[in-house]
Order: structure tokens, then sequence, then C-alpha cells
């Protein structure tokens, strides 16, 4: 029964398609990811990138989509979107308090900022979550991830290898750059070379490195389990993973254990062998490529008691304390506390507290962690392997935002904080198409006749539409 299932949703996939939600998430993220960070669209009064532009645009369009019947936009009940919304709620509330109350012109223009940003953030859940009509789709933009991840790491390899630094040429009409150009993208480190690919910082680009590379790997694995040409895949995981490294940062190695360490729990023996033999071809490769890297990354943890940049992460805890003691519900302000004015936090759990008090700050937890569990659920329910990998994958991408918030203050960075709204969203798109599967199950098995059976399976897949408005119920 489920194979018939299955073959009926496969045939159904490669029907010619129009653009849909899924091509419009795929533009935000080759914009997202292509495009160097510190450009932003001339003649805005705000500062906004094309990739914000775009996720706006999601946003707008969930919107209008939610008003009509055939859009083919989901809608009815989905523990993600109940949880962005719940998010939402909170970041209203908390802006609303901290305007109610005086707020220099600085930090009030900072917040209307941030406002319009999480609004675009929200969009670009929504839409990953709702406006993608089945698992070929979500595929088709998890490929567009891990192609402008790999562009990225290509970016940062000739700025590590050759100190050339490309994002430097790519100037497009229409375009500045922002205020963030006073951070270099090259930063030095011991003797070796920091750098951040097309992202605004070496730290934001190693996390956003980490997080894409299990989704790499989950696209080879797959790809070879269909028969598919599966090289490319390894071909963008090498280039990933070489990357992580180039950022030199123990966020990214930090992140990267922990979601390892659940795919390791999560896969069979035989995955496991091969990964790890992987792992240390590519450490070795890595060494002949770049000697005195594998040192400074064991030199990071070797000296960590002694290292200046965690005595600074870990200094100003009291301080953070004092300022959450003044707010501690509603905080100072959504992105009002910035580092040219105060007391920079290199956590983002600290400047959280700070900024949105203790409601903004379980509700972003509440938010990822929602995520996971729904990842994981789905993992249960299903019987396709490939989906339960996934699932298991997107689970585990997502408690690097979680570790790497206590090291870095993640919010800030617009290229990670995207791709953790985008896998929050594929976390509930998966159990969408899972429940809609399941329906679907349910209802041929009432049938007896092939033919009814044939024309139900027909009426529930016939069209991304349909799909949509099946798997909301």
């Amino acid at each position: 029964m489920s194979a018939t299932v299955a073959r009926g949703l496969d045939a159904t996939v490669t029907q010619p398609r129009r653009a849909d939600g899924a091509t419009m998430v795929c533009l935000f993220v080759l914009t997202l990811l292509v495009l160097p960070a510190r450009l932003a669209v001339a003649g805005l009064p705000l500062s906004l990138t094309p990739a914000e532009i775009v996720a706006l645009t999601l946003a707008l369009v969930w919107l209008c989509a939610q008003m009509i019947s055939s859009s083919g936009v989901a809608k009815g009940s989905n523990p993600v979107r109940t949880s962005i919304f719940v998010y939402g709620m909170v970041l209203l509330a908390v802006y609303g308090y901290t305007t109610h109350v005086y707020l220099p012109s600085d930090e009030l223009n900072l917040t209307d900022h941030a406002l319009v940003l999480y609004v675009g953030y929200i969009g670009l859940l929504l839409m990953t979550c709702d406006g993608i009509t089945d698992r070929a789709r979500l595929d088709f933009v998890l490929k567009a991830v891990v192609i402008g991840g790999a562009f990225a790491a290509v970016v940062a390899l000739m700025q590590f290898r050759l100190d050339f630094d490309l994002t430097a040429y790519m100037k497009v009409p229409g375009l500045r750059h922002s205020s963030v150009e006073e951070v270099p993208t090259v930063i030095a480190r011991s003797d070796l070379r920091r750098v951040a690919g097309t992202l605004g910082h070496p730290i934001e680009f190693g996390a956003l490195s980490a997080m894409l590379l299990p989704i790499a790997a989950h696209l080879g694995f797959q790809a070879r389990s269909r028969g598919q040409a599966a090289g490319r895949w390894w071909i963008c995981a090498a280039l990933i993973a070489a990357g992580l490294m180039f950022s030199v940062s123990r966020t990214a190695v930090l992140g990267l254990a922990g979601a390892g360490l659940i795919l390791l729990i999560g896969w069979s023996n035989r995955r496991r062998v091969v990964t790890i033999a992987a792992f240390a071809v590519f450490l070795g490769f890595m060494k002949v490529l770049a000697p005195g890297l594998i040192g400074t990354f064991y030199n990071l943890f070797a000296g960590a008691s002694d290292d200046s940049s965690i005595r600074f992460r870990t200094h100003d805890w009291p301080f953070a304390m004092r300022e959450f003691d003044r707010s501690p519900f509603f905080g100072h302000g959504l992105g009002t506390w910035y580092p040219f004015k105060h007391q920079v936090f290199d956590n983002q759990y600290l400047l959280s507290l700070v900024e949105t008090g203790l409601l903004g700050t379980l509700a972003f937890v509440g938010l990822l962690v929602c995520a996971i569990v729904v990842a994981l659920r789905v993992r249960y329910l299903s019987t396709d392997a490939n989906v339960r990998n996934l699932a298991l994958t997107i689970a585990a991408c997502l408690v690097i935002p979680l570790l790497g918030a206590a090291t870095f203050d993640m919010l800030s960075f617009p290229g990670i904080t995207s791709v953790m709204f985008l896998l929050v969203g594929a976390a509930g798109a998966l159990l969408r198409f899972e429940r809609r599967d399941q329906a679907a199950r349910r209802l041929l098995s009432s049938f007896q006749d092939p033919a009814d059976r044939s024309r139900s399976l027909m009426a529930l897949t016939g069209n991304g539409q349909g799909s949509a408005r099946s798997g909301s119920s």
C-alpha cells in the first residue's frame, strides 16, 4: 500500500511545474549565499540586503495566500507554525513595551530595523513550512542551500589560500556597501587567515558551514540510495567542510560535534564507519593543503583556559545580569544593544536576555526545541529511509544554533539566522508531508477496487494545490 502511494507521489513530481513557494525560497537562498553580505539596496531609508527584500516579499506573499483557497499554500494546524506565531507575538510585545517607554533616537531606529528583519525571517519560515508542496520541492530547496554554501566555500578557499577576496569585486548596480564593511572578511589568527566567504564574519561562516555539511552529506547518501549521481554532492560536502576549517572557529567545531553526535547515534553502523573513514581522509587532505591548520584547531581547545577570547566571553556575565534585572520580562529593546554604544556580549543568550527579556529568550529557545521535536517526530512516523534520515539531519542541524548561541551573538548575523529559520520551516513542511501521506494511506486502504484506489490517489496528489490543502488537514 505504501509503495503504491510512493509511486503515485513520485509520478506527480515529474510533471511540469510553475514557479511556486519553493522557487521563491530558492531565490532567497541564492541571493543570501552568493551575493556578499555587505551589499545593501541603495536608496532605502533602512539598510536592507537583496536577500532581506526577498524575505519580506515572501512574508507578503504568504499573507496574501492565506486569504484565498486556491493558492496552494497549506493552512491548518502545525506545531512549527504555532511556535513561530508565539515567537512573533512575543517580539511584538517586546517592541510595543520598549518603544512605549523612552528610547534614544539611535536605538529606536535600530529596533524598527530589527523588527523589519524579523518579519522577513518569519515570512521565510512560513513560506518554507506552508508553500513547499512536496518532498521533491523541499529537496530542491535544500540542494539550492548546499550549492550556495559550496559557492561561499569556494570564495573562502580563495581568501584563505590565495589571499584574494572575490567579494571586493562583486559589485552590482543598485547595491551599496552596508555599515558592516568596517568588519574585515579576513582576520588573522595565529599564523593563519580566518575567512568569511560571502558571509559577514568568519564565525558566522564557520557555524553556517557546520549547519550545511550534514545536509550535503544527506543529499549524497540519498542520491546513492536512489541510484543517482552522488559525486556532485560529495564535492559540495568537501568544499563546505573545507570552508568550515578555513573559518578557524571553535564555534563551528563545537556545533559540528553536537550535530555529528546526534547523526552517529541515529545512523546505521555502515554509515558511521563510512563517515568516520571519510573524516579521517579529509583531515589528512587538509594537513597537506593547509599545513598548521590542524594544529591551530588543537591549540584553540588545548589552550582554552588561557584564551583571551574565552575570558572576554565570560567576564561580562555579571554586567549582563545587572542589565537584565532592569527589565527582566521585556528587555531593553529588540536590536538596541549595539557594540559601538554598549558592552558587547559574545553570547546570544545573554544578549537576548538583555534585549528581549526572559520572554523573548524562552520563545527563541522554544522555537528551536519545537522544530527539533517535530523533526524527530517525523523520523518516528515515517517508513521511508530517506525521509527518516532527512528528519534526523534537520534535527541535528538545528542543534548547532542552540550550541552556537552560547558562543557568539548569532541573531546579529543574518546569514546563519536566515538558514536557521529556513530549517525550522523545513521541519514543519516534513511533518505536513508525513500527515498527508498517512491520510492517503488510510483512505486508500478503505478501497478494495484498484480503479477506485487509483482515482483516489490522483485526487489526493494530482496537483500541488490539492496536496497542500490535504496536507494541512
